[in-house]
């Protein structure tokens, strides 16, 4: 049998982390299964426009040639380059979104999922979470415009604007301004927590990027001694860029342990705040089924 995971309890960092992997780990098969069923065609779309991506940004520049600059290969460049952006906000939009009403359904039945419920709520939820996750990004980009510091500060209730939304139940700008009021006495180990799982998937997205890297070196010639940073050929091989778009993929697969980790991190404040979990669990005793 698999182990129930408590969500509504208070943790440390450690037993954020532990738990994180553990919900991962038990409920591997029919997560990942439920999450390539919502996002399903977008991100065949996505992984699609990656590859025209690479495709037509390798073969725009020549350098072997007199003529450097490739305007054939431009609108096919732009072009992909917009469906590349365009499916993947709708990929992770919808990804999230299944994320959280998976977990939102484990946690209300205690374990068992319903799985047809979690997708039409993914589904049904949708331009909420694209409306809130555009907010969300231009947060952090204006963050990122001012200074290094603001962007510390408005990740960490960034970090679970998208749980609050989801379990809480709150409209877009609820959600949104209630972030920073949950986060406001918790913030440093928050804030500690997120670093350590972002270093997390650092290190392993760039140990799934090794496999791309040696192929890059070896199409150059590193190995061989003959390097010729002329060669833009290497851009368009079929196997580099296919290489690219597996590296999109586990990179999309990774962003799906953040979205888990923001919910452990959502209840955590929410119970050192509200102790929503604790009052339950007193109601619950003495209870006669």
């Amino acid at each position: 049998m698999k182990k129930y995971i408590e969500l509504k309890k208070q943790r440390e960092l450690g037993e954020v982390l532990t738990d994180t992997f553990g919900f991962i780990r038990e409920e591997f098969k029919p997560f990942v299964k439920t999450i390539f069923q919502v996002t399903g065609i977008y991100l065949v779309l996505f992984l699609i426009s990656v590859a025209f991506y690479i495709y037509s940004a390798g073969g725009i520049f020549d350098f072997q040639s007199n003529n450097d600059f490739n305007a054939d290969n431009l609108p096919l460049m732009v072009g992909s380059f917009f469906l590349f952006m365009i499916f993947g906000l709708l990929t992770y939009t919808l990804a999230d979104a299944a994320v959280l009403h998976y977990i939102k359904s484990y946690s209300e039945n205690k374990g068992v999922v319903n799985l047809e419920e979690v997708k039409k709520n993914a589904k049904d939820s949708f331009w909420g979470f694209l409306g809130l996750s555009i907010l969300k990004f231009l947060t952090l980009f204006v963050a990122v415009m001012l200074c290094v510091i603001p962007v510390f500060y408005a990740m960490v209730p960034m970090f679970v604007v998208l749980a609050i939304y989801v379990f809480k139940g709150k409209d877009t700008g609820e959600s949104y301004s209630y972030s920073f009021k949950l986060i406001k006495n918790e913030y440093w180990i928050t804030l500690a927590t997120i670093i350590v799982f972002g270093l997390i998937i650092m290190v392993a997205s760039y140990a799934l990027s090794v496999p791309t890297a040696i192929y890059s070196l070896i199409k150059t010639g590193v190995f061989s001694g003959e390097v010729d940073p002329t060669n833009m050929k290497m851009f368009v091989d079929p196997i580099y860029i296919f290489l690219n778009v597996l590296n999109y993929l586990f990179k999309f697969l990774l962003n799906l342990i953040l979205t888990v980790a923001s919910v452990f991190v959502y209840f955590n404040l929410n119970e050192k705040q509200n102790f929503t979990g604790t009052f339950e669990r007193i109601e619950s005793l003495g209870k006669i089924e």
